[in-house]
């Protein structure tokens, strides 16, 4: 049988949010009991938190909404591979040594343990690595931190880099149980037509 690896953090109101960002809240509306049958719940959150896709329209004027881009980036053969602290910028020379023969998907370990609160000090996507990638035909990036720009970055030049190729990212991986290599990746975003972003239950799947 294939063996599955689950590359999603849990999501609580314990999950660290990026500065200003909409933590994970949850009231019940409705609770088994006397005349109530069923157990309802509502929650608010940021669609930002935890393992979650950006759509284009987070970092594009009218770009595309989570809810429409196509689903293929998210569902295939992926290659992990290990850039483990390396320094704020993830660059081309860290990757060079696995990039034979690319698969259209990229996750990027940085860290030995992905991180269980907030902090600025994370690795992050240097904006000509994303242009790099996708001249080798790559068409989603992902990252076991909170954002493949710096913490403290007011262009985003990364996410261009995401919105000129036309790539798909995930963000906020748990990798941390990951071996370089070969995988198929889930990871589908929810059908939300408005939304800048959905939360995703990414997995890896051993390849046969």
């Amino acid at each position: 049988m294939p063996r599955l690896w689950d590359i999603s953090p849990p999501i609580s109101p314990a999950t660290p949010a990026f500065p200003g960002d909409t933590a994970y809240q949850q009231r019940w509306a409705a609770e088994i009991g006397p005349g109530c049958p069923v157990n309802v719940s509502a929650i608010t959150m940021s669609p930002h938190l935890g393992a979650h896709a950006d759509a284009p329209l987070h970092y594009g004027r009218d770009a595309a909404p989570i809810g429409t881009v196509d689903l293929d980036p998210f569902l295939g053969r992926c290659r992990v591979i290990h850039a483990i602290d390396k320094g704020p910028l993830i660059r081309r020379a860290h990757l060079e040594h696995a990039a034979a023969s690319l698969p259209p998907r990229v996750l990027v370990r940085t860290c030995i343990k992905a991180p269980a609160a907030w902090s600025p000090n994370f690795s992050a996507f240097a904006p000509d690595t994303i242009a790099w990638l996708a001249s080798l035909g790559v068409k989603l990036v992902g990252i076991d931190t909170q954002s493949v720009d710096p913490a403290d970055s007011k262009t985003l030049e990364s996410h261009m880099q995401l919105l000129a190729h036309d790539l798909r990212v995930l963000e906020n991986l748990v990798l941390d149980e990951v071996d370089a290599g070969d995988y198929e990746l889930i990871a589908l975003p929810l059908k939300l037509t408005q939304a800048c972003a959905s939360p995703v239950r990414a997995v890896l799947r051993s390849l046969p």
